[in-house]
């Protein structure tokens, strides 16, 4: 288990319908005002990072979005400490306006910015915009050159790099990111070639939302991959929060969002990422086994169960960090209010209980 104190991120809804495909309330909006807010909210409540969210096309509930890298610039300006990162793509982006964009990025915002980079899984949003589809593992191949060239063009002048996909010749980006050696890396995916790749090249691994056996068998494989290459890469989860007073009224709220939910909108959503997932020669990527309800929340957030009181809520994020989790990425249903609920009533309460841990190791 990790000494350091696990971190917290949330989903920025830079994306309209929230983060469930569900006709039910939410006092959430994808507009710059709420945003702007909800960054400051997040800040004061002790959450570590935001994630800004990639689409391109509308649909499955999403009508709406703003550009990950824009928003995220936005958020950076409204808060102080907050690091945000941005979610990017590889074909709309290469890594050259990748590191330019996010370099100065860095300089403006003394060194908050980080990149979510996204091998892509939705094959209609590529030929409606014109990209190029791969393969499954291709398109992991194509992340991990991307990557390798991000960092070079981050970290060396006259960097030149010959790959399939990417090619540099004594290329020098100035200024520079500030942050040392290079802003934080991020990268999802469930799939063999996914967890490969981030035990190779990135910084963190984000992996669905699952049991904490099945995060464990996860976390265990990542991190034994990642010390034969010599390298070391932190595990996120994803989680959709549902905190409140009492277990029963928790669970009645995600009954709600069950029942709720749009069955075209998931069934057609569903239909794209079952695709993606049996992509992968194992058939085991992102979503390849979530079920109707799973589908409700984006990224399995449900299946991590932190829905219930402030104390069981703690007790199951503690219990993650004991397999090998280092960050929470959070979904909610109202995102303003339930944010500072969190930092009110569960977080503190995470702090107490990882402080006793820590006792009880020291006197043992």
């Amino acid at each position: 288990m990790s000494q350091q104190p696990i971190k917290f991120a949330y989903w920025v809804p830079n994306v309209s319908g929230g983060l469930v495909v569900s006709d039910i309330e939410q006092r959430t909006s994808w507009d710059i005002d709420y945003n702007r807010k909800l960054a400051q909210i997040a800040e004061r409540s002790g959450f570590d990072y935001a994630l800004s969210q990639i689409r391109f096309t509308a649909g499955y509930g999403a009508e709406y979005q703003h550009e990950s890298v824009a928003i995220s610039h936005a958020l950076l300006a409204a808060t102080e400490k907050l690091k945000v990162i941005a979610a990017i793509l590889p074909g709309p982006w290469n890594p050259t306006l990748a590191a330019k964009q996010l370099a100065t990025i860095d300089q403006l915002t003394n060194g908050r910015i980080a990149i979510n980079l996204v091998s892509g899984w939705f094959k209609g949003e590529f030929h409606a915009i014109g990209e190029h589809w791969l393969e499954h593992d291709e398109r992991y191949r194509r992340s991990e050159e991307f990557l390798r060239a991000l960092k070079g063009i981050w970290t060396q002048d006259n960097f030149s790099f010959n790959g399939d996909f990417y090619r540099f010749r004594d290329y020098t980006l100035k200024p520079k990111p500030l942050q040392q050696p290079h802003p934080e890396i991020f990268q999802g995916g469930s799939s063999r070639a996914a967890r490969d790749m981030a035990a190779r090249v990135s910084d963190w691994y984000f992996t669905n939302g699952n049991t904490v056996e099945g995060i464990k068998a996860q976390v265990d494989d990542i991190r034994a991959k990642a010390v034969a290459n010599g390298h070391a890469v932190k595990i996120g989860v994803n989680a959709f929060i549902i905190a409140r007073d009492s277990e029963e009224e928790a669970r009645a709220v995600l009954q709600e969002i069950i029942d709720k939910a749009n069955p075209e909108a998931v069934n057609a959503f569903g239909a794209e990422v079952k695709n993606a997932g049996a992509a992968s020669p194992e058939r085991e990527g992102n979503w390849a086994k979530s079920r109707f309800e799973d589908l409700v929340q984006y990224n399995d957030g449900f299946k991590t169960n932190l829905i219930g009181t402030p104390r069981q809520i703690a007790e199951r994020i503690v219990a993650l960090k004991a397999v090998g989790v280092d960050l929470i990425l959070s979904g909610f249903l109202h995102f303003q209010e339930e944010v500072a609920y969190f930092g009110e009533h569960v977080l503190p309460l995470v702090r107490e209980l990882e402080a006793e841990q820590r006792t009880e190791r020291a006197v043992a």
